[in-house]
């Protein structure tokens, strides 16, 4: 069984979706698939990819909604806030 991931690497793959890096973010978040805010963060990259189905299936892992934000980047930011808080 694999680690579970850190607050540090959520953070890290949120900061590298932000700069526009999907692959690298996508590498970090498919590490603990069992994660809510790591399943968070692969539905809104899957958003970004413009794969909608794939996307709301990690969405119901994370217990989300895909439609709880009005664009990626804002959604982003309040992944962020709550890993940093």
């Amino acid at each position: 069984m694999a680690n579970p991931i850190s607050r540090q690497e959520l953070t890290r793959a949120v900061e590298l979706a932000i700069a526009g890096d999907w692959d690298a973010s996508h590498k970090i978040v498919q590490a603990d698939e069992a994660d809510a805010t790591s399943c968070w963060i692969h539905a809104v990259l899957h958003k970004i990819e413009g794969d909608i189905g794939n996307s709301r299936y990690w969405y119901r892992r994370a217990g989300q909604s895909y439609e709880a934000y009005p664009d990626a980047p804002t959604e982003l930011a309040a992944i962020k806030a709550v890993l940093t808080y």
